[in-house]
Parts: C-alpha cells; sequence; structure tokens
C-alpha cells in the first residue's frame, strides 16, 4: 500500500484551460505521466477524431445524437459548444477521482470551467499562455493542422478567452516548456498540501479546520 503524503492525491479536480497552440495538452500528459496520482479526465465529444486520437482515452466520441441523449439526462457536469462541435464531461468521472483517491486533470476551454465556477465545484482552476500573442500565432501555423480560415477562427477565439485567464487561480506562461513544466508541478504539489486537504490524513494530530 502506498505510504500517506504528498504523491498519493486527495481526489482533487484539476482545471485546465488556454487557447489553441498555448501547449495545454503537452502540459496535461507531463502532468499524468510524471506526478503520481495524476490522471486525466476522458471528455465526450462530437467532433471528429484526429490523427493518434484513440476512443475512450484521448475522447469519448459519440454523435450528436448520443451527446443530446446524454445531456438530457443529466450525465455531464459542465457542457460547451465549441466551433459547432460539443465537449461534455461525466458527473461519473468526478466522483470515480474523489472514490479511488487520485487527483483528476480536466482539460476544458473557458465554457466549461465558467460553468464549474458557476456550480460551485470544488477545483483549482490553472490557465495556459504563450509569452505572446504572435507566439501564439506562430504555434498555431508551425502545427500545420489549421488552413488560414480556421487559423484565422482559432485566433479570434484565443482573443475572447485570453481575458477569462484572471478567474483562474493560476497562470502558466509556457515559454520555456521545461519551466512551465516544473510550475504545473509545484502547483499541484502545493495544492495536495493545504492544510484543509491534508489534516484529513493525520486525524491523530486533531488539527482544527
Amino acid at each position: 500500500m502506498d505510504s500517506k503524503g504528498a504523491d498519493n492525491g486527495r481526489g482533487i479536480l484539476f482545471v485546465l484551460s488556454a487557447p489553441s497552440g498555448s501547449g495545454k495538452t503537452t502540459l496535461a500528459k507531463f502532468a499524468v505521466e510524471k506526478i503520481p496520482g495524476v490522471r486525466q479526465s476522458v471528455s465526450y465529444t462530437t467532433r471528429a477524431r484526429r490523427n493518434g486520437e484513440v476512443d475512450g482515452k484521448s475522447y469519448c466520441f459519440i454523435d450528436k445524437k448520443k451527446f443530446g441523449e446524454m445531456l438530457e439526462s443529466g450525465k455531464f457536469i459542465e457542457h460547451a459548444e465549441v466551433h459547432g462541435e460539443y465537449y461534455g464531461t461525466a458527473y461519473e468521472s468526478i466522483e470515480k477521482a474523489k472514490t479511488e483517491r487520485y487527483d483528476l486533470l480536466l482539460v476544458i476551454d473557458v465554457q466549461g470551467a465558467a460553468k464549474l465556477r458557476e456550480k460551485k465545484v470544488d477545483a483549482v482552476f490553472i490557465f495556459v499562455l504563450p509569452p505572446s500573442i504572435m507566439e501564439l500565432q506562430k504555434r498555431l501555423g508551425g502545427r500545420g493542422t489549421e488552413d488560414d480560415k480556421e487559423m484565422g477562427k482559432r485566433m479570434d477565439t484565443a482573443n475572447t478567452e485570453i481575458p477569462y485567464a484572471s478567474k483562474y487561480d493560476y497562470l502558466v506562461i509556457n515559454d520555456v516548456l521545461k519551466d512551465a513544466e516544473r510550475e504545473m508541478e509545484y502547483i499541484i504539489r502545493a495544492e495536495r498540501c493545504r492544510m484543509r486537504r491534508r489534516s484529513l490524513d493525520f486525524p491523530d494530530y486533531k488539527i482544527q479546520n
């Protein structure tokens, strides 16, 4: 059995948002692979699967009819429409993390994060940005996955998303990747050590909450 400590996870929900091209997918992958006790939530989406994506691991890919049925039956804790496609997080994934005591990393856009805040969901909100708008444009262009029209659409979306960064608990600037990865790890480990979470692991001390 694992010993008690910061590596175990406490069922904390970490919410990660960023404009396309900021590196949130890379940072999420780092957190899951390198920080013990962190798993990534698998969202549902109606968009088409991209090269390299695996159903049930990258996303749960479903059609709009199925998404509507799940929405109607109250399966989602949050959902959003982005570029004409739908994304949603199931209540089940968050409850499972709490029950099994691992930390859950949820990568969603600002709409979804806002809905979680409206519902007063206990979560740690992290926003990621490159060092400048020019760098963001450069990274989007370098991906080679968007044509000019699509890139323009994503830049318009980025310009509407960035002001919401002030609503988040932490801001990670992804200039040098290694530095951004370190910041992600520091945030997660620091949150695990908050008194209201850690004192539950050591009841013998009778710390008042």
